[in-house]
């Protein structure tokens, strides 16, 4: 059973619903008071003695023993007998009461105004508020002035007197003065002495906007300090005294604050302070407020990311797998593009997750174990195998994908089953010609989500059949899913929406307008893109896109740019390029030098360009093997299916593939 003890007020013990123990006389709470004071340190029999008596009687050790005793039985009242008691101690000649800090509400309290250091005002008024609620009275409020209690009961009235303080400091900086003028009159009423108080309260009145209270509180500062103390005001209160007269600027509550920004500092306080010091409630809750930053793009994904590996390595450094499991699924950040942004932090995140699985016991935890699979699947985009069918440990992501999704179904979770479903899309690439199979998994996310109020799951429902609906050539499905996700993003303040649909619609110009107003509509893209905190989308696709509008325009690649920036994608752009400029031997060579591409939303596009240098240098083993691969597309537009770029039907390609192998 735990104990906790109360000296601030009356000594008191309660045990874990909160019930009063029965300590019985003074003499008992005086051991109890004296152990405390000694702050886990053994205290000698013959030291309490002469604590508690004056003089000593001549059975005080026996006395003693016997209070203890008692005390025992109080605090420890279901312990078997002959059991060693495990809070009150005996120790060499003497007694030690070993409780953890938590327990005991004063070393709580220290614990609390220690910790705050240079905290903001937000966190310093929620802490401490919920600290000095905590205080019932004096400390040690049914003890007169023993020798033994001076110092502690001094240190502890000081700690709380500074504490009222500060909150009320904090309380002002935040815009709540008139909150903390009662506080602060009580306070000087009852320690005139204290200056700092006096300065706050009027402080606090005049940004009430109490100008004649603030300069009358002065004034009684002033004589109640030269009556009392002999002393005059210090500097500070004699500034602000002037600062009040002449009304300084400074002195303005809103000077450099707006409303929205008191409002967030009051909010993010509360959410902190309620959190304290516990480190387990404070991962989850700190990847819970990435998993909303990373929605703001930018900076905000980028720091994101980089929190969120540190949060997950600290859960699992506490060697708890149910924390570390929910640490990591807590980030369900909805996931569009098929390449990572950091590949090697995918990695650890995978292989912390895969780490996770095992130590979570079979049978159990199975929302847990749903979020870490899905983690596995999204978090291993574009990881499939390129050169063949996945099949053994190679297909892990695709296995985690499936068991993801029945776990979600079978709990009947929707924002599982919607976290799945992004594992399940992100893995749907393990071969060409899947647009319409993935335009069904975004419907079902779409409907899923719109019906369970799960608005970035519906914004990705969309997305996702914007990519697919532009692979089966239906852009006027995929303008209907574009407004309906510019419209989601616009209500929601959702603002990497607009990065993907300003895509699409350059997309749509390669697609149905001219060569120029595609180029003007891909620069117009890729500046929404910059800055965006996505390099895993923005590296090479620039000059892809116009390498592809090219293409399609039928438009001559010589003098194309080989320096620039190609990206993940120069591998299979370069070939082309050196074929398109004459250089035959060098197309060859890189071509048989370059693997297979990687299994994502750029597996058809990337084909193609390797399909077209196999035809411009004759090499019928790889115009073959891009045949096989591109066929089952068929019915598609080759790189479509990205939502980004485009170079037309696929069956054009393969009837250019065909025609070069007969």
């Amino acid at each position: 059973m735990r104990v906790e003890f109360g000296v601030l007020g009356a000594v008191t013990a309660w045990d874990e619903a909160g019930q009063p123990l029965a300590l019985k006389g003074p003499r008992h709470r005086a051991v109890l008071a004296r152990l405390i004071v000694a702050r886990r340190r053994a205290v000698p029999v013959a030291r309490l003695a002469e604590d508690l008596w004056e003089e000593p009687p001549g059975d005080a050790v026996s006395s003693l023993r016997t209070f203890v005793g008692d005390l025992r039985r109080a605090l420890e009242p279901d312990r078997p007998p002959r059991t060693p008691p495990r809070l009150l101690i005996t120790e060499g000649s003497g007694y030690v009461l070993r409780v953890p800090k938590d327990d005991v509400d004063a070393w709580r309290f220290e614990q609390v105004v220690d910790s705050l250091g240079e905290a903001g005002p937000a966190r310093v008024a929620e802490r401490l508020g919920e600290a000095l609620g905590w205080w019932r009275g004096p400390a040690f409020a049914d003890f007169g002035d023993e020798r033994w209690l001076r110092s502690e009961r001094s240190r502890l009235t000081e700690l709380r007197l500074h504490a009222v303080e500060r909150r009320a400091e904090a309380r002002i900086a935040l815009g709540r003065a008139a909150e903390a003028v009662p506080d602060l009159d009580a306070h000087v009423t009852d320690h005139p002495w204290r200056e700092d108080a006096w300065r706050l309260l009027a402080l606090a009145l005049y940004r009430s906007g109490r100008q004649t209270d603030a300069l009358s509180v002065l004034r009684r500062a002033r004589g109640m300090l030269r009556d009392r103390l002999g002393v005059d005001p210090g500097p500070r209160l004699r500034r602000l005294e002037e600062d009040v007269l002449r009304q300084a600027d400074h002195l303005d509550p809103d000077a450099g604050v707006s409303s929205v920004d008191r409002v967030w500092a009051e909010a993010t306080a509360a959410y902190e302070g309620v959190l304290g010091s516990r480190a387990r409630t404070r991962l989850e809750s700190t990847v819970g407020l990435m998993r909303d930053l990373a929605v703001t793009g930018g900076g905000g994904l980028e720091a994101a990311r980089r929190h969120r590996v540190a949060a997950v390595a600290a859960a699992e450094q506490l060697d708890d797998p149910e924390l570390t499991a929910r640490v990591i699924g807590v980030y369900d950040v909805p996931a569009i593009w098929t390449r990572s942004d950091d590949p090697a932090q995918a990695r650890l995140l995978v292989e912390t997750a895969e780490r996770t699985l095992r130590s979570l016991a079979p049978g159990t935890h199975e929302a847990a174990r749903c979020r870490l699979l899905a983690t596995i699947a999204v978090e291993s985009r574009g990881t499939l195998p390129a050169d063949e069918a996945p099949s053994g440990i190679l297909a892990r992501p695709l296995q985690a994908a499936g068991q993801a999704e029945e776990i979600a179904r079978r709990l009947d979770d929707a924002g599982l089953l919607a976290f799945a479903l992004n594992g399940t899309f992100m893995q749907s690439f393990h071969r060409a010609g899947l647009a319409a199979r993935r335009d069904a998994i975004g419907a079902e996310i779409q409907a899923l989500s719109a019906h369970h109020d799960l608005v970035r799951y519906e914004v990705l429902g969309h997305l996702v059949r914007i990519q697919a609906r532009c692979a089966l050539a239906d852009l006027a499905g995929a303008d209907r899913h574009a407004t309906a996700v510019d419209g989601l993003a616009a209500r929601h303040d959702l603002p990497l929406v607009s990065v993907f649909t300003t895509w699409y619609r350059a997309l749509r110009t390669a697609t149905t307008g001219s060569r120029e107003a595609a180029e003007d509509a891909y620069e117009e893209a890729a500046a929404s893109l910059r800055g965006s905190g996505m390099p895993g989308l923005e590296r090479g696709l620039l000059p892809l896109a116009r390498l592809c509008l090219r293409l399609r325009h039928g438009a001559s690649l010589d003098g194309f740019d080989e320096a620039a920036d190609w990206g993940p994608y120069e591998p299979w752009v370069r070939p082309l390029l050196l074929a398109e400029g004459g250089r035959t031997g060098d197309a060859r060579a890189a071509l048989h030098g370059t693997a297979p591409p990687p299994r994502d939303l750029m597996f058809e596009a990337l084909w193609c360009l390797t399909a077209r240098a196999a035809v411009a240098v004759g090499d019928r083993a790889v115009m073959a093997r891009a045949h096989t691969q591109l066929l089952p597309a068929a019915d598609e537009v080759a790189g479509a299916g990205s939502g980004l770029v485009t170079l037309g039907p696929t069956a054009r390609q393969l009837t250019v593939l065909e025609s070069a192998l007969r």
